[in-house]
C-alpha cells in the first residue's frame, strides 16, 4: 500500500523521499519504468569513425613489425597453437604452453586469448602481420566501447576528448604492437562490455533486468580467461552501483554525506539500494566462483619468480615495501608523461628504496595525497566522472601492484591499458572544466597533447620491429638492466654477429656480476667464436653463482630453469672430446638431481650415452623423460634414433612417426623418417619418404641434405634423370658436401658419362683427401678414359698411403704398370695383392695374363711346343682397373657432417 504524506512515499512501511530535478515531489507508480532523465545520450557515430580512423593512422605501421621479446614464446614457440595439439591444452596448459600444473609455470591461464592465436595460425600460420592487424582492430574496437562507456558519465565531446586521449596513448604500444599484448585488449573489451551490461541492468527505478545481469558475469568470466585483470571490473560495478546507479534514486539526499550516515539518520535509502544490493551480490558471487575456480585451476599455487624477475620481492624490509609502495607513483609518471619507455622494468631498472630518507619517497606521498583528495572531492561534489575515473584507474591495476601478491615484473607498461581508461577519463574530465573558463587554452593544450601523443605513438611502434630494435631502444632509457644488454646480444647472435654479441653479453656481466645468465651467454658466444677454454671458464663462474642447496629446502624452487642450462651448455663443449664424455654425463645427471623434470637434462644425456655405446641406458633414460613430459615429440624423436643404434628400424618408424604427429614439421624427425622409409627399400614407403622431404624442401629450400635425400630416392625408383638433378642442386648449396659429390660422380660414371664425372671427383678429393673410394674411381677414369697414367698413379698411391693393404688400390696401381709395359713390376705387385688376397679371383686371373706376357715377350723356341690357345686368349685379355661399388647409407642422425 502507497500512503503519500508530504511528497513522501511509503513502501511496507519504510519512508523513502523521490524528488523532481527541481526539488517538488513527484509520485511515481510502483512497477513503472523509468528511464533516468540525467543517463547521458549515446555517441554518435561520426565521431566513432573518426576514433576508428585515428587508431589505423597511428598504428597502421604496427604491420610492418615482426615477433619480438614474449611473442617468440607465446606464439613461435607454443605448441597449443598447432593444428595438431588438441584443442583441450590451452585449457590446460598456460599462456605460454607450459602446463599449469608445472612448478616452472606462470600461472597466467588466458585460454581465450591462445584460442584467437591458433586461429591466427590456422589462417597464415606464423606470417606476423595478421597478427598485428588482429591487435589492431581489437584496439579500436576498444576503443570504441570506451567512448560509449564514457558518455555514460561525461558530456558526448569530453567523451569523445577521453576515447581518443586512450586510442592514442604512446603507454599503448606495448599491448597493441607487441603480439602478446592482445590479452589486455581482449580482457579490456569484455571488462567494458560487463560494466556497460551492468548498467543497463541498474537503469530501472524499483527492480532489475537479470538478463543483464547474467551477461555482466558471464563477461566477467571472458574477461578473466582472456586475462587474469578483468575480474577487477567487479570493483569498478560496485563503485557504479554506489555511486551513480544510487545517486539517481536518491536525489533528495544532502550534497555529500557517507553511507553508513544514511542508516544512522533512519533514511529509507537502504529500502532503495536493496535492489542494488541483490543486483551486486549476484555479479560478486559469480565473480567469486570465478575466483575460486581460477585457484584451483592453479593448483592453489604461486608462480615462482627468481629475484632477477622482481628484486623488490626478494628483498628484506623496509626496502621492498618502500619500493612496491613507490612503483605505482611509477606507473602514474608513465601515464602522465609517457616519455621514456621500455619494454623491460625488471633487474636493476628500478632501484630499490631502502630508506625512507630516499627522495622518491616523495613521490610516493604525493600520490597517495593526490588519490585521497580526488576521492574526497569526488564524494563531496557527487561526481560520477571523478569516481569512475578514479576506480577506473585504481582497481585494475591492483593485481599488478605487488600489493596483495607478487609478480614476475617490476613496471609493465601493458597493464596499464585499462587504467589508463581511468586516467584519460580523469583528463577529460578535467580538460571539460578547464573549457568552461578558458575554451583557448583548453582547445590548444588538447591539440598539442593529441599531436605529441600520436607522434611518440607512430615512433615507438617503429621499435617494436625487430629483436634488436626493441632492445636496444631499452637501453637508450635504462643502462642499469642488464637483460637488456642479454637480449641486445641474443639479437646479434642470431644474425650471427658473435664479436658484437660477445660485447654487450659482457657489459651485462659489469652491470649485473650475479647473473648466471649472462655468463652462460658469454660461454656460449665463446664457444661460438672457437675460443673454448674461455667459454668453459665462463661457464665454471655461472655454475659458481647457482645457489647452493640447504637441507629441508626444496632446491628447485630457488633456481630459475632456465639457469640449470649452465649444465647443458658446459657438458655439450666438454663432450666435443671424446675422452671427457664421462665427465659431460655426470653433469648432466647432477642437472636432473637439482629438478628430475628438467627434461631437456635427460635428452642431452641420452645423447651422451648413445656416444658411450650405452644405447640401453639411452633408452632408459629417454623413457624416464617421457614421464615428465609425455608430449615432447623430441623425446620420441631421440628414442627414435636409439632404436636405429640398436639395429630395430620398426620400432624406430613408430617413434619418429609419433614426434611428428606431435609436431609435424619436427625437421629432424621428417629428415630421419624419410631416409629410414627409403632404406626399408618398399615402394609406397618411397612416396611417403619422398612426401616429407618434400615438405621439408617447402620449409627450407637451402637444406642440402634435403636435395641429397630426394636423389636418392630417384635412384632407388631407377630415375637416373631425377638423381642427377636432385644431387646436382645438394652440391651446388653445399660445394664440398661428401656423399652428394661422390654420388653425383658415381651416377655420371655409371651412366658412360666419366668425363663429367671427373671435376666432381677432383673437387671431392680437394675437400675430402682421404676419401678412399674417390680416389679408386677418379683413378680408373684417368686410366680408362683420360689416359692420364702418372695422375691415377698419385691417387692411387694416396690410397696406399692411407690403407697400406688396400688390395684394391694395390691392384690398380698394377694396372697402372701394365698400361706402361712394366710387366716385371706389375707381375711383382699382382703377386702382392694376390698375397694379400687369395680369395680374389680376378687378381689371379690378372696375374695370369701378365705372366703369359711376359712369356710371349721372350719369344718361345718354335715348333717345340703345341700352341697354347688358353694361353693366347689370356694374353689377349685387357687388364683393367676395378673398384668395388659400396651403396650409399643414408647419414647417420648423429652426424652433423655428412660422410660417404
Amino acid at each position: 500500500m502507497m500512503d503519500r504524506v508530504s511528497g513522501v512515499c511509503r513502501f511496507g512501511g519504510v519512508m523513502s523521499a523521490v524528488r523532481t530535478r527541481t526539488g517538488r515531489s513527484k509520485r511515481r507508480l510502483t512497477g513503472q519504468n523509468h528511464l533516468p532523465e540525467d543517463l547521458p545520450e549515446p555517441p554518435r557515430r561520426g565521431l566513432g569513425a573518426i576514433l576508428v580512423l585515428v587508431c589505423i593512422l597511428v598504428y597502421h605501421n604496427c604491420l610492418y613489425c615482426g615477433f619480438v621479446f614474449d611473442d617468440i614464446s607465446a606464439i613461435k614457440e607454443n605448441r597449443d597453437l598447432r593444428p595438431q595439439t588438441p584443442i583441450s591444452n590451452i585449457f590446460l596448459n598456460d599462456f605460454w604452453g607450459t602446463p599449469i600444473h608445472k612448478e616452472q609455470s606462470h600461472k597466467s591461464y588466458r585460454p581465450l586469448t591462445v584460442l584467437t592465436f591458433r586461429w591466427n595460425y590456422a589462417i597464415h600460420g606464423l606470417q606476423p602481420a595478421g597478427y598485428h592487424l588482429v591487435n589492431l582492430l581489437l584496439h579500436a574496437l576498444v576503443s570504441l566501447l570506451y567512448y560509449r562507456v564514457c558518455a555514460m558519465f561525461l558530456p558526448e565531446f569530453a567523451s569523445f576528448v577521453a576515447a581518443i586521449l586512450f586510442a592514442v596513448h604512446p603507454i599503448h604500444t606495448e599491448a597493441v604492437t607487441g603480439v602478446v599484448g592482445r590479452a589486455e585488449m581482449l580482457s579490456s573489451l569484455f571488462f567494458l562490455a560487463a560494466l556497460i551490461f551492468y548498467a543497463r541492468a541498474a537503469q530501472r527505478r524499483r527492480c532489475t533486468d537479470w538478463r543483464y545481469v547474467v551477461a555482466c558475469s558471464a563477461c566477467i568470466g571472458v574477461a578473466m580467461l582472456c586475462k587474469e585483470q578483468g575480474i577487477t571490473v567487479t570493483g569498478v560495478c560496485l563503485v557504479y552501483e554506489i555511486f551513480v546507479a544510487q545517486k539517481r534514486r536518491n536525489g533528495q539526499l544532502p550534497r555529500w554525506c557517507w553511507p553508513w550516515d544514511l542508516w544512522s539518520k533512519g533514511s529509507g535509502w537502504w529500502c532503495a539500494a536493496g535492489e542494488g544490493v541483490r543486483r551486486f551480490s549476484t555479479v560478486f558471487c559469480a565473480s567469486l566462483a570465478l575466483l575460486i575456480a581460477r585457484v584451483q585451476v592453479m593448483g592453489a599455487q604461486l608462480p615462482v619468480f627468481t629475484r632477477f624477475d622482481n628484486p623488490a620481492g626478494a628483498s628484506p624490509p623496509p626496502a621492498k615495501y618502500l619500493t612496491f609502495a613507490y612503483l605505482p607513483a611509477l606507473n602514474a609518471w608513465l601515464l602522465a608523461l609517457p616519455e621514456a619507455l621500455c619494454c623491460d622494468w625488471t633487474m636493476g631498472t628500478v632501484a630499490l628504496l631502502k630508506s625512507w630518507r630516499d627522495p622518491r619517497n616523495l613521490a610516493t606521498l604525493s600520490l597517495l595525497v593526490c588519490l585521497l583528495a580526488a576521492t574526497i572531492h569526488a564524494l563531496r561534489k557527487r561526481s560520477t566522472a571523478l569516481s569512475m575515473g578514479l576506480v577506473l584507474l585504481v582497481a585494475p591495476f591492483l593485481p599488478s601492484s605487488n600489493l596483495f601478491f607478487p609478480v614476475g615484473f617490476v613496471v609493465a607498461e601493458r597493464v596499464l591499458y585499462i587504467p589508463s581508461m581511468g586516467w584519460c577519463m580523469l583528463v577529460a574530465h578535467g580538460w571539460r572544466l578547464l573549457a568552461k573558463k578558458r575554451a583557448k587554452l583548453a582547445a590548444s593544450a588538447l591539440i598539442f597533447l593529441l599531436l605529441a601523443f600520436s607522434a611518440k605513438t607512430y615512433m615507438r611502434n617503429w621499435d617494436w620491429k625487430t629483436e634488436y630494435s626493441i632492445f636496444a631502444s631499452g637501453l637508450k632509457v635504462n643502462r642499469n638492466n642488464a637483460k637488456l644488454y642479454n637480449n641486445v646480444g641474443h639479437a646479434l647472435e642470431a644474425e650471427g654477429k658473435y664479436a658484437e654479441a660477445l660485447e654487450f653479453f659482457n657489459t651485462a656481466v659489469s652491470v649485473q656480476p650475479d647473473d648466471v645468465g649472462a655468463h652462460i651467454n658469454v660461454g656460449r658466444t665463446y664457444n661460438h667464436l672457437g675460443r673454448y677454454q674461455e667459454a668453459e671458464d665462463a661457464y665454471v663462474r655461472a655454475k659458481s653463482l647457482l645457489p647452493k642447496a640447504k637441507p629441508g629446502e626444496s632446491y628447485q624452487a630457488r633456481i630459475a630453469p632456465n639457469h640449470l642450462n649452465v649444465f647443458l651448455n658446459l657438458a655439450n663443449l666438454i663432450s666435443k672430446n671424446a675422452t671427457r664424455l664421462e665427465e659431460a654425463d655426470m653433469l648432466y645427471r647432477q642437472a636432473i638431481s637439482m629438478r628430475a623434470d628438467y627434461t631437456q637434462a635427460y635428452i642431452n644425456r641420452g645423447d651422451i650415452l648413445i656416444k658411450l655405446n650405452r644405447t640401453k641406458e639411452a633408452q632408459e633414460v629417454y623413457e624416464r623423460a617421457l614421464l615428465y613430459d609425455s608430449g615432447n615429440p623430441d623425446i620420441y624423436y631421440n628414442l627414435g634414433v636409439v632404436l636405429l643404434e640398436q639395429g630395430k628400424p620398426s620400432q624406430a618408424l613408430a617413434y619418429l612417426d609419433k614426434a611428428l604427429e606431435l609436431e609435424p614439421e619436427h625437421e629432424q624427425a621428417l629428415l630421419n623418417s624419410a631416409i629410414l622409409l627409403q632404406e626399408l627399400g618398399a615402394a609406397d614407403l618411397r612416396h611417403l619418404a619422398r612426401q616429407r622431404l618434400l615438405k621439408l624442401l617447402d620449409k627450407d629450400a637451402t637444406n642440402e641434405r634435403v636435395h641429397f635425400n630426394l636423389g636418392m630416392v630417384c635412384m632407388d625408383e631407377g630415375d637416373a634423370e631425377c638423381a642427377e638433378r636432385w644431387f646436382r642442386a645438394a652440391v651446388h648449396l653445399k660445394p664440398d658436401f661428401r656423399s652428394a659429390l661422390f654420388n653425383l660422380a658415381l651416377l655420371l660414371a655409371d651412366r658412360r658419362r666419366p668425363l663429367e664425372a671427373a671435376p666432381f671427383l677432383k673437387q671431392l678429393v680437394r675437400h675430402h683427401p682421404d676419401h678412399v673410394k674417390a680416389l679408386v674411381l677418379l683413378g680408373d677414369i684417368y686410366i680408362n678414359s683420360v689416359k692420364d697414367l702418372d695422375a691415377a698413379e698419385s691417387c692411387y698411391r694416396r690410397i696406399l698411403e692411407l690403407e697400406p693393404d688396400n688390395v684394391q688400390a694395390l691392384h690398380n696401381l698394377c694396372v697402372v704398370a701394365v698400361e706402361r709395359g712394366k710387366l716385371a713390376v706389375a707381375e711383382e705387385c699382382l703377386t702382392r695383392a694376390a698375397a694379400l688376397a687369395p680369395h680374389e679371383h680376378y687378381i689371379q686371373r690378372h696375374l695370369a695374363v701378365v705372366r703369359a706376357r711376359r712369356q710371349a715377350a721372350t719369344g718361345a723356341p718354335a715348333n717345340k711346343t703345341p700352341p697354347n690357345h688358353a694361353a693366347a686368349a689370356t694374353a689377349t685379355t685387357e687388364v683393367r682397373a676395378r673398384w668395388n661399388y659400396i651403396p650409399q647409407q643414408p647419414p647417420d642422425p648423429h652426424e652433423t657432417d655428412d660422410a660417404s
